[in-house]
């Protein structure tokens, strides 16, 4: 599990509701994920830039099929989705059932998917599903 961009709470061998690690700044301005470098808004960083837990649910702003990838070991073909969260920040990351349709203003959840790594242990990773 990536813990520097989302958490979950342990249970029982399958994954949680995952908590995104996001940050705030004085000024207002919401980002993922959360860092020290810099507020993209006001400049501020140091300890103006404090976590903030963000919102797991958000708007489809668009998607991509994606049918031949670099890196020949990842089966293609898989949908990148850009997903706008309610607490404001935008995240790309990839749709969990490909069977699925999806349109633009959609809504969306995020989930964690367990995945079983070359080495037979298992991860988790971040992906979204239509919500409802």
């Amino acid at each position: 599990m990536k813990s520097q961009l989302y958490s979950e709470d342990p249970g029982a061998g399958r994954p949680a509701d995952p908590i995104l690690q996001g940050g705030r700044c004085r000024c207002g301005y919401v980002f993922f994920p959360m860092q020290v470098y810099g507020c993209e808004r006001c400049g501020s960083r140091g300890n103006a830039l404090t976590p903030q837990p963000l919102s797991t649910r958000g708007t489809l702003l668009a998607s991509a099929l994606v049918h031949l990838h670099a890196d020949k070991s990842r089966p293609a073909p898989f949908t990148i989705v850009k997903v706008a969260l309610d607490d404001g920040p935008v995240v790309r990351t990839l749709l969990a059932d490909d069977s699925c349709d999806i349109v633009p203003g959609q809504r969306m959840t995020a989930k964690l998917v367990s995945l079983q790594r070359d080495d037979g242990e298992t991860v988790f990773d971040l992906r979204f599903v239509a919500a409802g």
